[in-house]
């Protein structure tokens, strides 16, 4: 038996929605998901929906509620579509949550085990940042599709779009709360903090933001936070935190082995990206280096370049995919680096307020 959590990867993130039969079709038609798995009325389901939506490595679920009394459609009311839950592989699931909670992490679902004629499936659950969940999942012993209760619901994808597996998931946090959130990741999952970067490394003319990266031993889960500083203006985690009411996940991060092929792809289906002044790819070899993609086709699509000592990466950002200016999701593909992305944040950050401006929020 493990000593310790024992993380091993990201299982699943489940996405709280308000309509969960309608995201399916989106994140199918504009992200290339192909759905996996299903549970609803019809399966013995009797308050939620939910739809298991796979590509790569990658898997979403996609939950709503049938009662408008049940939490995930208090917390849908409230946040909007959002990632509700991280969901991590461990070794041992009671010994995840026994060890979490002895570190001061509070209790949402204690060990819980389902079984079907597939096997046992092992899980609980822990509180993290706002209104997000962090839960454990063993599933050595179970060989279905996804979980029990779920049914098979193979459909083939739109377009797969060549996204390979969650690089990195972001939560923004209240200030003067990064530190708390540094500490509980630290103590509680074991993480390391990889990376800090204050207000004088990520600011514009407006506004600024200080973050810390936080990384398990492997490398596998990757999980930065942010917290708003004091600018000229409001900053875009201080709008993301009044438009969700409170912390939660800002973006996630896809890999995938080639960013042009999947941003032209996901363009064609109609996702919106962040601009990006042409301005920006101005001696941009000189800035980086030699690379092996085409800037001509870089700048044309608007992916972002950046390198550090171990290489480069490349990578660029959705507009928010609702109405609120809440989640939005990040391409990246790297090339030895294995940092963020730190040459990119202004420019990053500029294209961000442009947005805000549009909004009135700036």
């Amino acid at each position: 038996m493990s000593d310790g959590v024992s993380i091993q990867s990201f299982d699943h993130l489940e996405l709280y929605v308000g309509n969960a039969k309608q995201a399916a079709m989106f994140y199918d038609r504009a992200f290339g998901f192909q759905s996996i798995a299903y549970q609803g009325l019809d399966t013995g389901s009797r308050d939620i929906a939910s739809y298991v939506m796979q590509q790569g490595e990658i898997r979403l679920v996609l939950s709503s509620a049938l009662d408008p009394n049940h939490s995930i459609a208090l917390k849908t009311a409230k946040h909007g579509d959002h990632v509700a839950v991280i969901a991590l592989t461990v070794i041992d699931a009671d010994r995840a949550f026994s060890v979490s909670t002895s570190r001061g992490a509070l209790s949402a679902v204690p060990p819980t085990e389902e079984s079907d004629e597939n096997g046992t499936y092992r899980y609980a659950t822990i509180y993290g940042y706002g209104n997000t969940l962090i839960k454990f999942v063993e599933r050595d012993r179970y060989h279905g599709v996804f979980a029990p209760g779920y049914v098979a619901r193979i459909t083939q994808p739109h377009t797969n779009a060549g996204l390979i597996r969650i690089d990195h998931v972001v939560g923004n946090v209240e200030k003067g709360q990064m530190n708390r959130w540094v500490k509980f990741f630290e103590n509680v999952l074991e993480l390391d903090l990889l990376a800090k970067f204050d207000e004088n490394a990520i600011a514009t003319e407006y506004s600024a933001l200080t973050s810390s990266v936080m990384q398990s031993t492997t490398g596998a889960i990757k999980l930065p936070i942010n917290e708003p500083a004091i600018g000229k203006g409001k900053s875009q985690i201080q709008e993301f935190l009044e438009y969700n009411r409170g912390a939660g996940v800002q973006h996630v991060a896809y890999l995938t082995y080639d960013i042009i092929d999947t941003v032209t792809k996901l363009k064609n289906l109609g996702i919106e990206f962040l601009n990006v002044p042409r301005s920006y790819y101005t001696d941009l070899e000189a800035r980086i280096g030699k690379i092996d993609q085409s800037i001509e086709q870089l700048a044309e699509l608007g992916i972002l370049v950046d390198r550090d000592r171990e290489g480069y990466l490349l990578q660029i950002f959705t507009r928010p995919v609702q109405d609120r200016p809440t989640l939005f999701f990040e391409i990246i593909e790297r090339h030895g680096s294995q940092g963020f992305g730190e040459g990119n944040f202004k420019s990053l950050f500029e294209a961000i307020e442009r947005e805000q401006a549009l909004r009135g929020n700036l």
